[in-house]
């Protein structure tokens, strides 16, 4: 069984739903049969640089929110982490453009399944536990060849904006094929649709339906149009996906 992850390194329910998802397969029975695929996305392909602005002000400008409640969303997202056993630090800032850190990815797996699971990781934590600018190039080698990746290969490939471009490029398209409304978006050998970072007994259900199913792609817990949910998987819209999205790629 294949299954395949859409997610961006500035969602914090990417981060989130990665640690549900690999518990849920940890409980199920034929876990060894699984073959995880991590896939790229941008929640903001038009985003520039890194601004300095607090993600907390990013949260109350783009959804209409009082500080307070800004404040209160983003002490939500980090109480669901933590409870995941994750690392989550207050005053994160706002990501700029991440394209870069998806070339890297596909960069990293090149180099093997374990580098790129190695680098996803990395960068998951510098963004969300340790605060590390991954808009500053910089920080971006020193993560990346922290875990296993060459640094003149990771320097090239940070120079060279067409490097891995069409791999980013193919993800989104696919994604926006299979009707991803939000991010994370998982597909189970393309029977199975899973959107949010659901609890972990959910995508241990959804994996022993796929094990056992054929057919068509099945959502089996699906974002609203809102990027939330029933599970409350994204409650604060950060997963959501802009609404021209779809027409852009």
């Amino acid at each position: 069984m294949r299954v395949e992850i859409w997610s961006d390194i500035a969602c914090p329910w990417c981060y989130i739903g990665k640690a549900r998802f690999e518990k849920g397969l940890a409980a199920f029975a034929h876990r060894d049969e699984v073959e995880v695929v991590h896939r790229s996305f941008e929640l903001d392909p038009e985003a520039g640089g890194p601004t300095g602005v607090p993600v907390t002000r990013m949260l109350a400008d783009k959804y209409g929110l009082t500080p307070e409640q800004a404040q209160a969303a983003e002490q939500r997202v980090a109480g669901t982490a933590h409870g995941e056993g994750l690392g989550y630090a207050s005053g994160r800032l706002a990501n700029g453009s991440t394209f870069a850190l998806h070339r890297l990815l596909h960069h990293a797996k090149r180099q093997g399944p374990a580098v790129h699971a190695a680098l996803l990781d990395a960068f998951y934590r510098a963004n969300f536990a340790d605060l590390r600018p991954l808009g500053d190039p910089e920080t971006v080698v020193a993560v990346a060849t922290g875990d296993g990746l060459d640094e003149a290969g990771v320097r090239r490939v940070l120079a060279d904006e067409d490097a891995y471009a069409a791999e980013v490029r193919a993800d989104e398209r696919e994604a926006a094929a299979l009707g991803a409304t939000g991010v994370p978006f998982f597909v189970l050998d393309r029977r199975f649709g899973v959107s949010g970072g659901q609890p972990a007994e959910v995508f241990t259900q959804a994996l022993e339906q796929a094990y056992e199913a054929a057919g068509g792609l099945v959502q089996v817990a699906a974002a609203d149009a809102s990027g939330q949910d029933a599970g409350a998987a994204c409650e604060d819209g950060a997963c959501e996906v802009p609404a021209h999205r779809t027409e852009d790629v």
